[in-house]
């Protein structure tokens, strides 16, 4: 197994590059960039105050031909910019300077905001953590148990009950759901059940440890009952289809021709090589969860996480950011698939990758 592990953190290296370099390609046929976005503030400034001063009075006395701005900007100006950030060498020295920092994990700070990335990744990591974390957790905690009793009662009238209430889960959008809960409990038209917005209370820090716990899961329950709705539908029936494809097969009546008892076929059997699509489902789920609902419910909970990060990051232009997420959550997928390579001996310990072909 040791070798295995160094072979796939050996093939990390080469596919987290080819990310960065078609990302790192892709952004520069993307037109307006963080000069440009700069300019453009500057342009719109300029062009406010022109026409303040252009309106007479005592603000300007109309003597807009005289402002600076109307002119246009200077070219040393616009060089020093360039320079500043960069972008006064070709791309692919800019690309491999990128990448020898990123390597030591050196991911420079934003251009807009002042802060180096990896403090603004970590004042942001809290939020995308509960909504990723909890959600998997209580999608897998929800999910596989009602698959299991949907397979084995399948053609019921629970199954069929909980297969109607599930599709219509999976129907509403995360969003629209979202919305539902805050009119419903968040003081919209209805009940003021729990907070509209934010993490935590802002008297949070002044708050015991029991009244921090319980203010804390007071904030995350609509956020993370919002992200979950959508995954916890799609798991349920991966694991009931999953359930029943075993329980069709030849060895499952072998083994209860030699006269096993129906938890004996069920857990010695079934559920080991059932859980196995359900293991690998996992990446995506808490990878989709974690990045792909966040920005949605991030916005719609009013609260600031990774989603909204790298979403202001690419509108913006703010390289920094956006290619420094983009490494970290890079290196994060890759691991997570590596974690759930290594799930798989424990669910099954007939699997051996070691014997495996690179």
């Amino acid at each position: 197994m040791g070798a295995y592990i160094i072979r796939r953190i050996l093939l990390m290296i080469p596919t987290l590059f080819g990310i960065m370099v078609v990302n790192f390609a892709l952004v520069q046929f993307v037109p307006g960039g963080p000069i440009e976005q700069i300019l453009s503030q500057l342009d719109e400034a300029s062009s406010a105050t022109d026409r303040i001063a252009g309106g007479g009075g005592e603000v300007g006395g109309g003597a807009n031909s005289e402002y600076q701005g109307a002119k246009g900007l200077p070219e040393d100006f616009i060089k020093d910019l360039e320079k500043q950030f960069g972008f006064d060498k070709p791309p692919l020295e800019r690309f491999l300077l990128m990448m020898t920092n990123y390597l030591r994990f050196d991911f420079g700070e934003s251009y807009f905001r002042s802060i180096s990335v990896i403090d603004l990744v970590k004042e942001k990591m809290p939020v995308s953590i509960t909504l990723g974390l909890w959600s998997t957790l209580l999608a897998y905690l929800i999910s596989i148990p009602l698959g299991i009793r949907k397979a084995v009662s399948d053609g019921s009238r629970f199954d069929t009950g909980t297969s109607v209430a599930i599709i219509i889960a999976y129907a509403i959008p995360s969003f629209l759901f979202a919305i539902l809960l805050l009119v419903l409990f968040a003081g919209g038209s209805y009940y003021k059940l729990f907070p509209l917005r934010g993490l935590t209370s802002e008297n949070f820090a002044d708050l015991g440890t029991l009244a921090q716990i319980k203010d804390y899961l007071w904030h995350i329950s609509l956020p993370v009952l919002a992200v979950t709705i959508g995954s916890f539908a799609t798991l349920t029936l991966l694991t009931k289809n999953s359930f029943l494809d075993e329980i069709k097969k030849q060895y499952v009546v072998t083994a209860r021709a030699k006269g096993l008892s129906e938890n004996q076929v069920f857990y010695g059997h079934v559920f080991r090589n059932a859980m196995l699509i359900v293991v690998a489902g996992f990446p995506s789920a808490f990878i989709g969860v974690f990045f792909g609902s966040s920005l949605i419910i991030e916005v719609v909970f009013s609260l600031d996480g990774l989603g909204r990060l790298a979403f202001e990051a690419a509108v913006n232009r703010d390289y920094p950011v956006l290619f420094g997420t983009l490494y970290v959550f890079g290196i994060l997928g890759l691991v997570v698939h590596l974690i759930t390579d290594l799930t798989y001996t424990l669910v099954d310990p007939r699997i051996d990758f070691e014997s495996r072909e690179t």
